[in-house]
């Protein structure tokens, strides 16, 4: 059930995507710039919505099992302690990698100048 609705997030964010192009494609040029920026500003959020949900849900299973392993294992707890925090930097990179393609999208506008070439 979980993965059903990360996929209807990901077919609801795709469709709107491709409602914002065709109705971008319908306007003037002097409205494209103005879609563009819309579909960007929707599309970083989403995106930033969806990997700071997945995130927290890998650190939630993380900090689960690695606390199920300190219990099976007390011996071992300095060690696994150790792997969980590396592995919750590792984690929450991703969602700050998504975060800094969501900012560059809005900021920088690397594909403006091919969109509103024609």
């Amino acid at each position: 059930m979980k993965g059903k609705r990360g996929v209807g997030v990901v077919i609801a964010a795709g469709l709107l995507l491709a409602l914002a192009t065709a109705a971008g494609a319908a306007e003037p040029a002097r409205g494209r710039d103005t879609t563009y920026f819309w579909v960007t500003v929707l599309t970083g959020g989403f995106g930033m919505a969806f990997a700071s949900a997945m995130a927290a849900f890998a650190q939630g299973r993380a900090v689960a099992a690695a606390l199920d392993g300190m219990a099976r294992q007390p011996n071992a707890a300095g060690r696994i302690q150790t792997a969980l925090i590396i592995g919750l930097a590792f984690i929450e990179s991703l969602a700050i990698y998504v975060l800094l393609i969501a900012l560059i999208l809005l900021f920088a506008n690397p594909f403006s100048a091919e969109l509103l070439k024609g």
